[in-house]
């Protein structure tokens, strides 16, 4: 019968506990994805620098041209270069940008991104944390799939502040609030 009794209070600690689990997923999910759409926003930034870089040595060159009073003819092919050139280097950035997100979502990348983002726990092979990963790295693969790394939303540092807060301090104020000490008085 005490037993029984108990049930509400283990059930109330098991509603705890999952919360912990999942912030701590929650948590993991949002650090590695992104680390991974940041390394993706890098590369694209540094295509269109390429691409703007081009445009503007493109069109200087071709109002040097006009202000040099150079024929007309060198200062059309010199527009008609840069804009065959332009197109042609956003159609090969464009192939090199899907190459980069296929290769940064490949289960081995995401794996790099783990140990790059968590190190100190990889390096004291902490098992908590290794079968934290082992259990969102596909649903974040097809999470990340699925959205698109172009189209996936950067992370605000107060969300991670937010994730710690719950861990570090809702947490254990709840447990306290369920411990038979407090029979749930708040503090």
């Amino acid at each position: 019968l005490s037993e029984v009794m108990k049930a509400p209070k283990r059930r109330i600690d098991n509603v705890i506990t999952n919360l912990h689990d999942s912030v701590h997923l929650l948590q993991m999910h949002a650090v590695v994805a992104e680390d991974v759409r940041s390394r993706y926003s890098r590369r694209l930034w540094e295509n269109r620098m390429q691409e703007m870089s081009s445009v503007v040595l493109g069109c200087g060159m071709a109002g040097l041209g006009m202000y040099l009073s150079i024929p007309p003819q060198f200062t059309g092919g010199v527009v008609a270069a840069t804009v065959v050139g332009v197109g042609g280097m956003k159609w090969w950035n464009s192939n090199k940008l899907s190459d980069v997100e296929e290769q940064l979502l490949s289960v081995e990348e995401l794996s790099a991104s783990f140990q790059r983002t968590h190190p100190q726990e990889v390096s004291e092979a902490d098992e908590f944390y290794a079968s934290v990963w082992a259990r969102i790295r596909d649903p974040l693969r097809l999470s990340l799939q699925r959205t698109g790394l172009g189209d996936f939303p950067a992370l605000k540092k107060g969300d991670l502040a937010d994730l710690q807060r719950i861990l570090d301090e809702e947490i254990p104020r709840l447990r306290r609030l369920a411990s038979p000490a407090h029979s749930g008085k708040a503090d």
